[in-house]
């Protein structure tokens, strides 16, 4: 599951705030996490959770409980 997934899902941000960093992600060489915090739309603990789940999930080790 991709970050942006994980934090809409989570009502971290919303799906056009997803939109407009990704579009804004386009014309930089900025990674997403790096844009969400730069536009203050998260946290840096916040982004290291998520980048957690996310490598858990990826590695099949996510179970939801």
């Amino acid at each position: 599951m991709k970050l942006g997934e994980i934090l809409v899902q989570k009502q971290l941000i919303s799906y056009d705030q997803l939109e407009e960093v990704i579009a804004k992600q386009q014309d930089s060489k900025k990674k997403l996490g790096e844009l969400l915090l730069e536009e203050e739309l998260i946290s840096r603990e916040t982004l290291t959770e998520v980048l957690q789940e996310q490598y858990w999930r990826k590695n099949g080790f996510w179970v939801i409980g």
